[in-house]
């Protein structure tokens, strides 16, 4: 066999390879919101679980679920956005560098059961702040921010190094063509890893079974007073997210409705982390766009 049939034989073997790849993502996709899109109503998605009863919903711990997400990426985004500007436009090159960056990568790929097990010594037990929202969002800081890191600081990396020569010629110092050339430009690519970063977080479980707790107590959406237990936005009250409601359903088995609560729950999952992703795609390239008036 000649070199030409060995190329056609590899990519055919490639292209298969894509294709079977695809397909399985893609079943896998379609037989969840094959079960679980009938379920989805405005009051599947608005009313509280009922544990003991046929027709519970989702709705407390679809709010905790994006509570939990709020808060995490306005702690996580801060810190992730300093250290990757100092990282990347600040720090030199050795050994101290060399050590933090592999430290960030190795974070990165921890499991998120032992992260969880990690804020459950940390936060759960050593600062007392018990099964809450906020050991659960200081959990998923840890969880996301090895990540978002390295993304924003390759977003600034990729921005070219004349502008900021430009910048430095302008007699701009070096913060201020950090913030008002630098930063700019890499918005588009610093955004799309904060969407991105945020659809990993309000997917995960593992984490937060060992920090924010596993039940839902009721709340009073017209009790706005952080103080009280019943607040919405209490961050000292356990609270079970979506990701956490599907694992008990399916382990413990007491919901009448399970299967169906499951399944609509997944489904209500699954697409809003596929709108996640599909806004970060969106909104990455109208900004790239206008950042590069093309």
């Amino acid at each position: 066999m000649n070199a030409k049939k060995w190329d056609k034989f590899a990519v055919g073997v490639l292209y298969a390879l894509s294709i079977m790849i695809v397909l399985i993502l893609f079943s896998l996709l379609a037989f969840i919101l094959w079960r679980g899109v009938p379920q989805i109503s405005w009051e599947f998605l608005t009313q509280p679980a009922k544990s003991f009863q046929v027709g519970g919903g989702i709705g407390i711990q679809l709010f905790n679920s994006f509570y939990l997400l709020f808060l995490t990426m306005l702690i996580s985004t801060p810190l992730a956005l300093g250290a990757a500007i100092y990282l990347s436009e600040y720090a030199k090159q050795n050994w101290l560098t060399d050590i933090i960056r592999t430290a960030i990568e190795v974070l990165s790929s921890l499991p998120s059961v032992v992260v969880g097990l990690f804020g459950f010594l940390i936060f759960v037990i050593q600062f007392d702040f018990g099964f809450s929202i906020l050991s659960g969002a200081l959990a998923l800081t840890i969880f996301n921010l090895p990540l978002l890191t390295r993304t924003i600081e390759d977003s600034l990396q990729a921005i070219p190094g004349v502008q900021r020569e430009a910048g430095l010629a302008l007699g701009l110092s070096r913060w201020e063509t950090v913030t008002r050339i630098i930063l700019p430009a890499a918005l588009p690519g610093i955004l799309t890893g904060m969407i991105l970063a945020a659809g990993r977080i309000f997917g995960e479980a593992a984490a937060l079974i060992y920090t924010a707790g596993q039940s839902a107590p009721a709340l009073d959406f017209t009790n706005w007073n952080p103080q009280s237990i019943t607040s919405p936005l209490n961050i000292m009250r356990p609270a079970e997210t979506l990701a956490v409601h599907i694992w008990k359903i399916n382990s413990e088995g007491v919901m009448p409705d399970g299967e169906q609560v499951s399944a609509g729950a997944s489904a209500v999952l699954i697409i809003a982390v596929l709108l996640f992703n599909l806004v970060a795609r969106y909104l990455g390239r109208k900004l790239q766009k206008k950042a590069t008036s093309a």
